[in-house]
């Protein structure tokens, strides 16, 4: 039997650690690294709420500044961190706000270039498997993981995390190679690779002010 095609209402989970411990390795860019990692998350949850599939994100983050934005953006929540502790126990606390009747999805905030196209293109594709995965550009992390309402969250994101959501039930989706959801920055290279892409304003902003 086909499973039933999901169009809208997907929530997004979005973790955001604050600027002044995320991006730790960005220290060889020239910016101002807390003003580029806050960017970094703004233009990635912008892209997420301007996706027509996405009906409702919420960002976990103890970023004041981050949470004072984008707490004034339609469809955006903010959710305390806290004392949670780690990527996916943020995702997590997000992800049980979201409640399971609805399709959930947890995206990383280094998503720079994402557009709202290519999002909705992978929730399409995630709308017909059970849990769903995007890997980053490397192919070894993950920058998308998904799941279907019902569908018990499962998640384990960090260095190599496509093989451990594999493991955990996760199914590859057919998003094109060249999608800007497989390039996250967490490097200069990557950076540059996101740059060429084409990154969102708040990112660009940044990145112009500190080449003047």
């Amino acid at each position: 039997m086909s499973i039933p095609e999901i169009r809208d209402g997907w929530t997004i989970v979005v973790p955001v650690k604050p600027a002044a411990l995320g991006k730790t390795r960005l220290t060889s860019v020239t910016a101002d690294r807390e003003a580029l990692a806050r960017a970094i998350a703004l233009d990635t949850i912008a892209a997420a709420a301007a996706t027509p599939r996405v009906s409702h994100v919420l960002v976990v983050t103890d970023d004041a500044e981050v949470s004072a934005l984008v707490s004034q953006w339609p469809a955006v929540d903010v959710i305390a961190e806290g004392d949670v502790r780690g990527l996916d126990g943020a995702i997590a606390l997000g992800v049980q706000t979201a409640g399971r009747g609805v399709p959930r999805a947890a995206l990383l905030g280094d998503l720079p270039a994402l557009t709202p196209q290519d999002l909705d293109a992978a929730l399409e594709l995630a709308g017909q498997v059970e849990r769903g995965l995007v890997t980053d550009a490397e192919g070894t992390g993950s920058t998308l993981v998904t799941a279907r309402p019902g569908a018990v969250w499962v998640s384990a994101f960090g260095a190599g995390s496509a093989a451990r959501h594999r493991l955990l039930g996760c199914t590859d989706l057919a998003v094109p190679r060249g999608s800007s959801l497989h390039r996250d920055v967490d490097t200069a290279a990557q950076l540059a690779e996101a740059v060429a892409l084409g990154v969102g304003p708040r990112t660009a902003a940044v990145l112009a002010t500190a080449a003047a």
